[in-house]
């Protein structure tokens, strides 16, 4: 596969990344408690106000993963996709970490999500180096 169908296909995995991440900051900013209830994390006032504010900075990595998708150039896509094959693979290791008796069916959902990203970008990635 040549770099710029790489290149091409980085973009598509930040610009999903990106809709997922978006989605996610939606569900925090609307509705915290539910989010943490599907953690199995007991929500409280406090917590619901946290989560409300990593929704607004999800909702501003949306949009840093959407530019870059669409407009960045093809070296601010490699770094892009660097960054977020760590932070997404972060995000599953975390998830899983979730301070709770028993895992939820969607802490297993949510930590698939972050390994399949963190996969995809580093297929592309590897691919690219070739």
């Amino acid at each position: 596969m040549k770099v710029m169908e790489n290149i091409k296909y980085l973009r598509r995995v930040l610009a999903t990344g990106a809709t997922v991440f978006g989605l996610s900051a939606l569900l925090l900013l609307v509705s915290p408690s539910l989010f943490n209830e599907l953690l199995g994390i007991t929500a409280t006032p406090d917590l619901d106000w946290a989560m409300r504010m990593i929704g607004l900075t999800l909702v501003a990595l949306a949009g840093n993963m959407l530019s870059v998708s669409l407009k960045g150039t093809d070296s601010s896509v490699m770094f892009s996709a660097r960054v977020m094959a760590l932070s997404a693979a972060g995000l599953g290791v975390l998830t899983l970490l979730i301070p709770v008796e028993v895992l939820t069916w969607f802490d297993y959902a949510y930590a698939a999500v972050g390994f399949g990203f963190s996969l995809a970008y580093l297929v592309g990635l590897l691919r690219s180096r070739n």
